[in-house]
């Protein structure tokens, strides 16, 4: 009873130590996602703007600095003003007048002075002029704002266009102060200390359960069980080239996920990790397939190859280690498998080939049609061929097979073969035949990395990912 209660006992306690593994990745997860977050705010700001207005102004307020740039604010309250202006006494009242006045000469400064420059947003300036160039039907972006903001063009209807397709792109226009260390402000670090002590919290009590958990481990032993999660400890930086180490919380935050077996998240740990092995195996196996041709090229262009095959350099000797001619042994082994092993299992095609052969000759000459004319022939046209194939191969055969088993044959055999390599490694050595076979064979190399290597690259990941994940579904299934 003692035996059985003791899983009992211990279930709450893996139950809780797998809950915190879940909560401790979730966590984790959280952090990158707000570490993602702000380091795409700067970049993606005019798109969070157009789908999350209120939350991106106050992120940009709390935790940037970020406000209004006064230049292109003022403005847009002229305008403002202006319509309102319209609406209540028309554009024939003093005011109306003054107010069109104010916002000309405020264009001809935005144009001349570039407000969008210290946020880096002089494309959306350049997106004003043109918009407004093409309304006016002008090339110069100051006579089409001296048009626009006049008492005889201007209505309500050309201020709800600019409201509509000119005033969104001066709202993302911002300032954002700079700190004393000559980087623009950046308040995340209020948000992400906490995180920083969480996780330097879990590490050092991980530490010391490890240290005492296992005999013999020691405070760096145990440091370097966990060496990932002092990723998580790494603080955050205003300075935009340290602020991008943050991103490495990606290498903790994949081990945590794979390590919990979340299901919510699991789809996601799944796409993260066929993306990252795919990519990696795609560039491992570029990089593994393009440096051995590389190296048979080289091989090709030195001439160690030729040389070998040839043996014509007799600076460079030749290491045997087995005192047997490679090329010669393998050439007799092939006869010998062709002699004994293929030929009698492809007999009858032979056969079939030589009788159509034999009787499609007969056939064309006019003695033998006009032998098949003769009364009481028959068939013995056909059966005399069939007998002559069946000499003819077994002649042939028996001949090949009594030179290779009687030894004066294949001493002559061997003389043939020895002699045939010989005569083929000097006669290709004639005429720059080597050289025009080396450059061919390297021409032929660079064209494979061309053209299948390298468009390894290209291939579609899916097609790449689907096989080996259904395999290793399969087999975490069957466990």
């Amino acid at each position: 009873m003692a035996a059985l209660s003791r899983p009992r006992n211990a279930q709450p306690t893996v139950r809780k130590k797998y809950w915190f593994e879940r909560l401790m990745a979730i966590l984790v997860l959280a952090n990158f996602g707000l570490v993602v977050f702000d380091l795409s705010y700067i970049p993606f700001r005019d798109l969070y703007l157009r789908y999350l207005p209120g939350f991106t102004h106050w992120y940009g307020e709390r935790f940037r600095e970020i406000g209004p740039e006064r230049t292109t604010a003022a403005y847009l309250q002229t305008v403002e003003e202006l319509e309102d202006q319209m609406v209540q006494e028309g554009l024939r009242s003093s005011g109306a007048e003054e107010l069109l006045s104010d916002l000309r000469r405020r264009s001809v400064e935005i144009i001349d002075e570039n407000p969008f420059a210290v946020a880096n947003k002089s494309g959306v300036l350049e997106q004003i002029k043109n918009r407004m160039r093409d309304r006016i039907d002008t090339e110069s972006a100051k006579q089409a704002f001296e048009t626009f903001w006049s008492r005889d063009y201007l209505d309500l209807e050309k201020v709800d266009w600019f409201n509509r397709n000119i005033k969104p792109l001066l709202e993302t226009n911002y300032y954002r102060p700079i700190g004393e260390n000559g980087a623009p402000k950046n308040l995340f670090w209020q948000i992400d200390r906490w995180f920083i002590a969480l996780f330097g919290i879990e590490f050092f009590l991980r530490t010391l359960y490890l240290s005492r958990r296992y005999k013999g481990t020691n405070w760096l032993d145990a440091i370097l069980w966990r060496w990932y999660d002092i990723l998580l400890l790494i603080p955050f930086s205003t300075l935009p080239m340290w602020r991008w180490l943050s991103l490495s919380r990606i290498i903790p935050m994949m081990t945590r996920l794979n390590q919990s077996n979340l299901p919510i998240l699991e789809p996601l740990r799944k796409r993260i990790n066929r993306m990252f092995v795919t990519n990696f195996a795609i560039e491992l196996t570029e990089v593994v397939v393009i440096r051995i041709i590389d190296q048979m090229q080289n091989l090709i262009q030195e001439g160690t190859i030729s040389n070998w095959l040839l043996q014509s350099n007799p600076n460079r000797p030749y290491i045997d280690i087995n005192d047997v001619d490679e090329v010669q042994a393998i050439s007799q082994r092939l006869i010998s498998v062709v002699l004994y092993q293929v030929l009698p299992k492809i007999k009858p095609e032979l056969d079939t080939l030589l009788h159509h052969s034999i009787t499609s000759a007969l056939n064309q000459s006019p003695a033998y049609q006009g032998f098949q004319k003769l009364p009481g022939i028959g068939d013995i046209p056909n059966q005399v061929a069939q007998q002559i194939v069946a000499e003819v191969s077994k002649n042939a055969y028996g001949a090949l097979t009594n030179a290779l088993e009687d030894p004066v044959g294949a001493e002559l055999t061997q003389k043939l073969v020895q002699n045939f390599i010989k005569t083929l490694r000097s006669e290709i050595q004639q005429d720059q035949t080597v050289e025009e076979i080396q450059s061919l064979t390297t021409a032929l190399l660079e064209e494979v990395k061309i053209n299948y290597v390298k468009r390894l690259a290209t291939e579609d990941l899916e097609q790449l990912q689907q096989k080996p994940y259904q395999i290793y579904e399969v087999t975490q299934r069957s466990q």
